[in-house]
């Protein structure tokens, strides 16, 4: 069976911060992510899509959070100690992602990093750019831009202020 490889998957690109979703790891481009913080309170917002938990203010900027487990159709926690915001850069725009646990950051080989395998048309795999094989894990790679619809990022854009 060939392997399919990523395509522009260069030296500079194949740093990733991990982070664990129930018992699932997942990455995001080192380079996308602004800052890891404790889990903080949030202040609701009326109206806005189910997965937002509200948005919090970081330093002067209102920052919309976004808690992953009900993105990802996982059974709702409630924070623990390991519970961690990563705050991740989209378009110009900061987002917080609520995650169970930050792992680590992870340098993979371009020949580790290979396309997501297709399910067929009953499963949305499309916010999944890339899979990446390290030590004995795989690390499903998020597409950022692909994880929100054009009117779910529009939403959480609009959200994210600066004071």
């Amino acid at each position: 069976m060939e392997e399919k490889h990523a395509k522009g998957v260069g030296l500079t690109a194949n740093r990733f911060l991990t982070f664990y979703l129930q018992d699932e790891i997942y990455g995001v481009n080192i380079f996308d992510v602004k800052e890891i913080i404790a889990m903080m309170k949030t202040t609701p917002v009326p109206k806005t899509p189910h997965f937002i938990k509200g948005v919090m203010n970081l330093r002067g900027n209102i920052i919309p959070v976004v808690d992953m487990r009900i993105k990802f159709d996982m059974p709702e926690i409630e924070p623990h100690m390991y519970t961690s915001i990563v705050i991740i850069t989209i378009d110009g725009k900061n987002i917080g992602f609520i995650v169970d646990k930050v792992e680590e950051v992870v340098n993979v080989d371009d020949e580790n990093i290979s396309l997501p395998p297709e399910f067929g048309s009953n499963v949305d795999t499309k916010f999944i750019k890339n899979m990446a094989k390290q030590k004995n894990k795989v690390i499903m790679i998020l597409d950022l831009v692909a994880l929100f619809g054009e009117d779910e990022l529009g939403v959480v854009q609009a959200l994210s202020k600066t004071a």
